[in-house]
């Protein structure tokens, strides 16, 4: 029996987490997402660094707030599984880390199994689970099993609210999120922005429209509305290759990475 038996994988319409996978150089993806990625890359081939810059975004924000003492992560729009995951960063600094993992694309489920390994004394769990039902999302049993939140908990939205237009709460859906998060909680993000080249950005939301993806970039200033109420750390809102570069990094132009990265916590 394969692992994809009774699971609909919905593999005639692309995905935007299958798309990623592809730009990362994965193989889990299949002939329409690989079309529409084709299509992104023809127009805009800067789309594979900006999707490497958002990952090594993710592995240095994980790393410092482990690095701060946090030890409870919340990661919402997981994607397809490539180590090094941000349980194997955040348990490596904490080996007691507890990491929730949570998507909503079938094939993210079938290859759960690649985020469920973990230290001894930590813990990591997948949830299916919608960023546009937050409520449902944040009253799961594994993760309310997995992340104690009346403690300090990271939440991160990497590379997913841009796939939430305005009209589907976007504000209001991650303000809700907030609100479940203790004091001292954090919020990273990273999202894709027309500031850089917005003729290009264009091009590439009409081609993700066009799969079926709906997708908004938005400006910096829209990007800051997300943190509302919490303290931006240092170095604040910049570009995703500007978040506390690592100096053995390979320099990325800002305009190649496209899009703006912050993290903020809760007073």
């Amino acid at each position: 029996m394969s692992r994809y038996d009774g699971v609909d994988l919905r593999l005639n319409v692309a995905h935007s987490a299958r798309m990623y996978d592809y730009y990362l150089g994965g193989f889990t993806n299949f002939a329409a997402d690989r079309e529409a990625a084709g299509h992104v890359l023809a127009t805009a081939p800067w789309v594979r660094t900006a999707a490497r810059a958002n990952r090594a975004f993710m592995h240095r924000s994980t790393h410092a707030l482990a690095l701060s003492g946090i030890d409870q992560f919340l990661d919402i729009g997981t994607g397809i599984p490539t180590s090094p995951n941000l349980h194997e960063v955040a348990q490596g600094v904490r080996p007691r880390a507890r990491v929730v993992y949570a998507d909503n694309d079938p094939i993210v489920l079938t290859h759960a199994q690649a985020l469920l390994t973990s230290t001894p004394e930590g813990r990591t769990t997948y949830v299916e689970a919608d960023v546009t039902d937050p409520a449902g999302l944040l009253t799961a049993p594994a993760l309310r099993e997995s992340l104690d939140l009346t403690r300090p908990v990271a939440l991160s939205l990497n590379a997913l609210l841009h796939f939430v237009p305005d009209d589907q709460g976007a504000y209001e859906l991650v303000d809700h999120l907030k609100s479940a998060l203790a004091p001292g909680s954090a919020l990273v993000m990273s999202h894709l922005s027309a500031d850089f080249d917005p003729e290009e950005i264009a091009r590439v939301v009409r081609i993700y429209q066009a799969a079926g993806t709906a997708i908004q970039a938005r400006s910096r200033a829209e990007f800051i509305r997300f943190f509302d109420g919490w303290t931006i750390l240092d170095p604040g809102i910049v570009p995703t290759v500007a978040w506390r570069p690592d100096p053995d990094d390979p320099p990325v132009p800002p305009s190649e990475a496209t899009g703006y990265a912050g993290v903020a916590l809760k007073p």
